[in-house]
Formats: C-alpha cells, structure tokens, sequence
C-alpha cells in the first residue's frame, strides 16, 4: 500500500518498491501497537487503524529516509509512532467538534462514548511515547516538542483569533496541527535514516511547507471540486461553518454583498443558501487568492527539495508538490 490512489502515481519508479514494502510493515507494525489486554480498547483502537487513511505521515518518513539509509531497523518504528501521533488527535478532535463520523464510518465517540474515545486517543499517545523511549533520548524530545506544538494549536482553534487577524491566526493553527506532524515525520525519516544535519533540517523545513500546502489544498478542494474527490461531499466545511482559507479571504476582501452577507451567517444549514453560497465562493476572488497561497506554499516545498541531493527521492518529493499545487486548479 503506498498511501492513497493519487499520491501513489507521484512515487518515482526506482523507490517505489522500498516505500511499499516499507509502508506495508508499518501497517503489520500499527495493528500490533494499538493492540491491548483490554479487548474493549483493542476494538476501539483499532477503529480507525483500520479504516483506512492515506498513511500520509509514515510515507513521509519513508521519502525522508530514501536519502539516507532507508533499511534501518528504527524508521518502521518512527513511522508508526508518527501514524499513533496522528490517530490520536482524530479521536480528540471527534470528540471536540461532536462529530458523527470519521473516514465514512461512525466516529469513535458517536459509538463508544465521548468518554471512551478520550481515553483510547490518550492511550494511543502513551503507545507512541514508548515507541519513541526505545528510539532513544533525541526520539523522545521531538515527540514531546511535536505534541506540545499540536495541542497548542488544537487549543488556538478553539479559543479562536480572540481579535487578532483571523487568516493569520487560521494559517498558524493549521503549522501547529498538520505541518508540524508532517515536517516531524520528514525530520525522523532522515535522522533515523543517518543523513547529515543540514539534510534533516532541509527535509523538516520542506515538511512544513508541504504541510500547508497538503492542508490549504484539501480546504480548497471542499469547495471547488464537483465530484467527492476531497473525501467528502463538496461544502461540508461551509455547511457546519467551518472558517477556511477561501472564506476567510472572501470574508476580509471586496466581494459580492450577497456572498458576504451569507459567509457571515456561519453554519449554512439551509440547503439553498448553501448552494448559493457554494457557487459564488466558487467564482470569488477569495478562492482565487487561497488557490495562489496553496501555489505558494508548494513552490517553497519545491524549492527546498531542490536543495536536496539529486536522485529518485528528490524527483519524488518535486513530484508530489506539482501534485498538490495541480490538483487545486
């Protein structure tokens, strides 16, 4: 398995096979983690490990680590501690916006409980912090660092901009809770893999960039993709009234009164208005700007892989920033 359909095209030929066969021990090596004595915790950890996912995060460490040593036995470790990392915050964040289901299935706490879903997402951490213990005292650290940064941003975006600029204060909640476990799992794919110490930095910093871009991307493509091509019927953000990039521009721009005035209802329950909000956000000089930001993003990405040593690893990460950047429009 190498992440999802569309990501899986941009893997350049000659590591293809490594990063499958990489990705397909995490998996082994994921099931085996969130295994408990409890047969209750077993079932509902389990719940979304085995729900699929693009597997983003490991296949991030796995590209990492094609610079280095990529058969070193510590990055199938860091790549699952990287995964448990990202399951857990699905469950916290489930229970945080009371939301009814996760990956087309019931979420965690709409069938267990709220409750019940803390708990294991608190479990799955403590997992992750053990993986991290046997990867030694440097593994530690970054997964400490990682995790204060991801709830602080959890704990931004639900506070919200409390009079600050509102996209400003989007964008840094989206480098807290999703780049920041992006540039991670690059940075642990190279260190882990022994690259040198300006190539780990390289590699972070690109993970970070890349981050905004893989996030912002999937924001835009909720409102500008006909078909479920973003994993969700079009406008699900604008319906539960979820601020993302597009609308916050539209929202702080010289747009349509109609557009504004609608935007700035918050959730869009009824379904013409939502309609109609949907197709003027679509032609809006809002969405036009967030799609330039996403370019932006990408390009920084590209730009820092190109720093990186030339061969199929670099060819690959280039690859998945045209993706990203093309996918948008």
């Amino acid at each position: 398995m190498i992440g999802s359909a569309g990501l899986s095209d941009f893997i350049d030929p000659d590591v293809r096979e490594s990063v499958a066969g990489f990705l397909d021990a995490v998996e082994i090596e994921l099931r085996a983690a969130v295994a408990s004595p409890d047969p209750l915790v077993t079932e509902v950890a389990t719940h979304l490990a085995e729900a699929g996912g693009k597997r983003f995060r490991p296949l991030v460490v796995a590209l990492g680590a094609q610079f280095g040593d990529p058969g070193r036995p510590g990055l199938v470790p860091a790549a699952v501690l990287m995964e448990l990392t990202h399951l857990a915050t699905l469950y916290h964040d489930d229970v945080m916006d009371e939301a009814p289901l996760r990956r087309g299935a019931a979420s965690a706490n709409s069938r267990w409980t709220n409750s019940i879903a803390v708990f294991v997402g608190d479990y799955l951490l403590a997992r992750a912090a053990g993986i991290a213990a046997g990867l030694g005292e440097d593994a530690v650290r970054l997964q400490s660092r990682t995790l204060a940064q991801l709830v602080r941003g959890q704990l931004a975006e639900t506070v919200g901009p409390r009079g600050g600029d509102p996209i400003q204060h989007h964008l840094r909640v989206i480098e807290d809770k999703t780049a920041s476990l992006i540039a991670t799992s690059a940075r642990f794919g190279g260190m882990v893999a022994g690259l040198a110490p300006e190539h780990v930095e390289t590699l972070a910093d690109f993970g970070t960039a890349f981050g905004f871009a893989f996030q912002l991307s999937d924001d835009l493509l909720d409102i500008a993709s006909e078909s479920e091509q973003s994993g969700k019927t079009p406008g699900t953000d604008l319906r539960e009234g979820v601020p993302t990039l597009p609308v916050l521009y539209a929202l702080a721009g010289d747009e349509d009164p109609r557009l504004t005035a609608l935007l700035s209802k918050g959730p869009l329950t009824d379904d013409a208005e939502h309609a109609e909000a949907l197709a003027l956000l679509r032609g809006s000089a809002g969405l036009k700007q967030a799609r330039e930001t996403v370019h932006g993003y990408a390009d920084d990405a590209r730009r820092l892989a190109r720093t990186l040593p030339d061969g199929p690893p670099r060819r690959t990460l280039e690859a998945l920033c045209h993706y990203i950047a093309d996918r948008t429009g």
